[in-house]
């Protein structure tokens, strides 16, 4: 998987964002509601969809791959994908029925980009790049009842670094999003997100030092830290029921663009090889028990 498969992370913690907005309905009293929520207790969603997205972070190429699903929360600790990884939120107020909640708990992520697979010729000529392992933490807080009943506001930062040896790096990922349901059968989100890279980061994977530039014929390049993209996705998702509150099955789709900057576009595996322009795609189906 590519680092741009990480946008995954993003689509899969989109999906269960619905469950707080469904599972107010479990509020009201017992008859003022036909049909209590799933979301109001344990539950957890898994599922499988295929993603479309550059063959590495910068390339003009694009490669399908599985994307599988897994979400839930059980006694009120969230869990879920966080692309090809995990993390869990440890605050347990999921369910509470508050306006304001917060996100905090750990994550681990695996990076395979560049490690296989590069499509264009001539960057593959600087060979593989070993898979990372990043291991840190993410945290948040959300609003909810920002223009009606079922809505929220979040905001959220991942900060990782790598302890396999791989980039030897740091990875700061903040995000803003507004989600509502536009029926009890529809949901949909909107996001917006940006990532900042330590040097050794960008050198990894942006960097082409003198024997680099005699294998492929680049130009040699120093790439330093900083911000290196900013982004913006769009989540629908449908429940085949027509209504979310009784899980069951589902289907979701999710479009992210992201555009590189600084040293992470000006590189020349992306300037020269490459396109600054990212596309991230994936479609799916879901089950929520």
């Amino acid at each position: 998987m590519r680092f741009l498969k990480s946008c995954a992370a993003a689509l899969f913690a989109s999906v269960a964002l619905c469950a707080p907005a469904f599972a107010q309905d479990s509020e009201a009293p017992a008859t003022e509601r036909p049909n209590r929520s799933v979301f109001a207790g344990d539950w957890v969603t898994v599922g499988l969809g295929v993603g479309f997205s550059p063959s590495y972070d910068g390339s003009d190429q694009y490669d399908l791959f599985p994307a599988p699903l897994i979400q839930g929360s059980v006694e009120g600790i969230d869990f879920g994908a966080r692309g090809p990884g995990l993390y869990v939120d440890l605050i347990a107020d999921g369910n509470s029925g508050k306006d304001v909640k917060f996100l905090a708990g750990p994550l681990v992520r695996f990076r395979m980009d560049r490690n296989n697979d590069i499509k264009d010729p001539v960057v593959r000529l600087l060979g593989e790049e070993d898979v990372a392992i990043e291991v840190g933490a993410t945290a948040g807080v959300s609003f909810s009842k920002i223009l009606h009943p079922f809505d929220s506001v979040s905001m959220s930062t991942d900060i990782q670094w790598d302890v396999a040896g791989a980039h030897k790096g740091r990875i700061i990922s903040p995000s803003i999003s507004y989600a509502t349901p536009l029926s009890m059968a529809i949901f949909t989100m909107f996001s917006l997100s940006a990532t900042h890279v330590d040097r050794n980061y960008a050198d990894t994977y942006f960097s082409i030092d003198q024997a680099g530039s005699i294998a492929s014929g680049l130009p040699v390049f120093d790439a330093k830290g900083g911000w290196k993209s900013y982004g913006a996705s769009l989540l629908g998702a449908l429940d085949l029921s027509g209504d979310a509150r009784d899980g069951g099955w589902g289907i979701y789709a999710f479009v992210n663009y992201a555009r590189l900057i600084n040293d992470a576009a000006r590189s020349p595996v992306t300037s020269l090889r490459g396109d600054a322009t990212q596309w991230f795609m994936a479609g799916g189906v879901s089950y929520t028990f």
